[in-house]
């Protein structure tokens, strides 16, 4: 019961709600300071008050803050906690940001009035620039990259001397906005953190990670083939009893029966990532698990599972080791070369074996090896020892031999070679530091190779290469959706063309089946060769544009057209299984050639229409995946480029000048990180998993 000389519950809350929106409003005075600073390029307010009358306001803000506070004190009315967290408050404002950033795109103008087409490709590129940059800032916030990194390297202090230079280095990205820096920091924190030695394995789709993993691991928790295609890596760690455990986008994380592995980790269980899977662990009581030692399963390279590759690109700085599959069954590849790169950029060490070597004989074998080691060689410099393996009864003992041999002895030395790992991850994140700090130094007040107009008109151009991506995209799976309804169309071709034939006395004709199997594969091959000929001219648009921003920009290095267009590599191909129209021509003779084609059109789609369609709709449905991987890696290809390109274009076109107080503050910096202990920087290129 309330006491007679105090507040009833709706005066008190009264009093707080109003105290609470008093607090809101000087909070909104507080914006406006900042927002009167500010160097954003829509300013709300006049720079007119000055550095002495703003303390003041900060002030007398802070005191009506306290003064409420006793208030609300005196009447024993305690303030409510924060209803919600500052990371999902930031990341539902960028979801607004988002959308506000898609609508600016071209078919929502539209009713604004007729859109010239020159137009469209670069607000097409504008959307995707900006979209592109939030979207970046969102996945940051998501994985919690950076959280309490100060706090994090306090408690490793006496774990390695490493720690020091991983404090400079969260300082120095801090304090110069090497912002694309950060997530590297943070993931080699983890891995301090974690003291554990990640072998990941990499390869394409049906290249065998899986089942080698199965093998050794002496379990088959993972599933295998060409569908399912695992769609998230897949961490395999010690446990006592299995155990499934998945990491949401949301932060979710709920353990599962592990015979539930295929609903999370696979493609067909979940398509595309639609479950917003972040993280996969399996725990199995294997003996090869239990020092220390973790084995992942990564995406398919190259698969159809789009969210998977990139989710194999992005994790590829992660691991210790990278064992990268080779199928025997196939050509050594631009994805197989450029995964054995990135492992070696990421300064984890490869180990590259030839799978499924049991489908070669001892002499094609050898010759299979003596290939692609001479290619990893001539193409990337490296000197490594390709092994051969087979999981096959007769033949494991090449996969149990190489493992003995390269990977067990590993596990005596896990904790050193953990450590090891993160010294060669911080060299190669200093590295990568002192390259940024030198580029702004250098950069800072120098003219740039081209004028400003000409840095403005590259810029330009790369955002409409950029914006022909969504156009080439609708245009590609709208023709991936015509095939799926092309049976009609098709069936029509074939009768054409089997009558053509009987009529004429062609004795091709005579073997119907294949007529009409040809004439299918005809009308299905005009739209698929749009669709590849649309790619392969968006990767050409694509690469003109960077190679002419990198000679604006004076930079040497820049991708060439190959390079962007690998991920146009492994198309897949129609198949019709097995058709046999019973047809017979003598029954023709006796009609025309018009009615003769309407009836042959008819049987056809009576006695194969049905398995054509289905053909046809499978068929359809793996190239528009194929189609939307393929857009994946032209796009990460160019934006890999083409975001540090943008960057210095911003820095010289706006003449952005270094002050004499940062130009100092980068010079001491460069000069403390040459004087780090060498060891930290040391990455061993091109030595066996043992040296590592």
């Amino acid at each position: 019961m309330e006491a007679a000389d105090s507040l009833n519950s709706s005066q008190k809350f009264h009093l707080l709600n109003n105290c609470q929106y008093a607090d809101k409003l000087l909070s909104e005075i507080e914006g406006i300071l900042t927002a009167a600073s500010s160097k954003s390029p829509f300013p709300r307010y006049q720079v007119d008050i000055s550095a002495a009358q703003s303390k003041v306001v900060q002030d007398y803000t802070a005191r009506i803050r306290a003064q409420m506070l006793r208030v609300l004190e005196a009447q024993g009315i305690p303030p409510p906690g924060p209803k919600f967290g500052a990371i999902h408050s930031i990341r539902v404002t960028l979801a607004f940001v988002r959308i506000a950033l898609t609508e600016m795109g071209p078919r929502y103008m539209r009713g604004y009035g007729e859109i010239p087409d020159s137009a469209i490709p670069e607000l097409n590129g504008v959307v995707s620039e900006l979209e592109g940059l939030a979207g970046k800032l969102d996945a940051y916030l998501a994985q919690g990259l950076g959280q309490d990194l100060q706090g994090r390297l306090d408690r490793l202090e006496r774990t390695g001397d490493q720690v020091s230079l991983l404090r400079e280095l969260e300082r120095m990205i801090a304090g110069h906005g090497l912002v694309e820096l950060r997530p590297t920091l943070s993931m080699i924190v983890d891995r301090l953190e974690s003291n554990r030695f990640e072998i990941a394995v990499f390869g394409r789709v049906s290249s065998g990670k899986s089942s080698l993993l199965n093998h050794i691991l002496q379990s088959d928790v993972l599933p295998v083939g060409v569908n399912p295609i695992t769609a998230v890596p897949t961490r395999l760690v010690h446990g006592s009893t299995p155990r499934l455990t998945v990491a949401f986008a949301d932060r979710r994380r709920e353990h599962f029966e592990i015979e539930r592995l295929a609903e999370f980790a696979t493609e067909q269980g979940n398509p595309a990532n639609s479950k917003g899977v972040t993280r996969i662990t399996v725990e199995l009581p294997s003996p090869r698990l239990r020092e220390g030692v973790v084995f992942v399963d990564t995406p398919g390279l190259g698969s159809l599972a789009t969210a998977g590759a990139a989710e194999t690109r992005a994790y590829l700085p992660q691991c210790d080791l990278g064992v990268v599959l080779i199928n025997a069954g196939s050509a050594l590849s631009e994805e197989d070369l450029a995964t054995i790169q990135a492992l070696f950029e990421a300064a984890a060490p490869a180990s590259v074996v030839l799978s499924k070597a049991d489908l070669l004989g001892p002499d094609d074998r050898e010759s299979a090896l003596k290939y692609v080691t001479t290619q990893i060689h001539s193409r990337l410099g490296l000197d490594l020892v390709v092994s051969p393996v087979s999981i096959i009864r007769g033949h494991a003992s090449l996969l149990d031999g190489w493992f003995e041999e390269q990977i067990a002895p590993l596990y005596d030395r896990h904790k050193q070679l953990a450590e090891a790992s993160v010294r060669r991850k911080a060299g190669a994140l200093r590295e990568a530091v002192r390259a940024a700090l030198r580029s702004k130094l250098e950069r800072a007040g120098v003219a740039a190779p081209a004028g400003v107009d000409r840095l403005k008109e590259v810029e330009a151009g790369l955002r409409r290469a950029a914006g022909r991506i969504p156009e080439a995209q609708a245009f590609c799976l709208n023709s991936a959706d015509e095939v799926r309804n092309l049976t009609p169309a098709a069936l029509k071709l074939a009768s054409s063309r089997l009558v053509d034939g009987w009529l004429g006395g062609d004795g091709a004709a005579l073997r119907a089946a294949d007529t009409v199997s040809s004439a299918i594969a005809q009308a299905v091959a005009e739209r698929v060769n749009l669709v590849y000929s649309t790619l392969e001219g968006l990767g050409r648009d694509l690469s003109k544009a960077l190679q002419s921003a990198a000679a604006a920009l004076g930079v040497n290095e820049v991708p060439g057209e190959e390079e962007l267009t690998s991920s146009l590599r492994e198309m897949p191909r129609l198949d019709l299984g097995s058709i046999r129209p019973s047809l017979r021509r003598s029954l023709l003779l006796a009609f025309g050639k018009k009615i003769a084609k309407r009836w042959v059109a008819g049987k056809l789609r009576r006695e194969i229409g049905p398995p054509v369609s289905e053909a046809l709709r499978w068929y359809g449905k793996s190239l528009e995946a194929w189609v939307r991987r393929a857009l994946s890696g032209l796009q990460a290809r160019f934006d890999a480029h083409a975001d540090a390109y943008r960057a210095q274009l911003e820095r010289l076109a706006g003449a952005t000048a270094i002050s004499t107080e940062d130009r100092e503050a980068i010079r001491r910096d460069l000069e403390q990180l040459a004087n780090q202990p060498a060891r930290l920087e040391e990455v061993t290129h091109g030595s066996r998993p043992d040296g590592c």
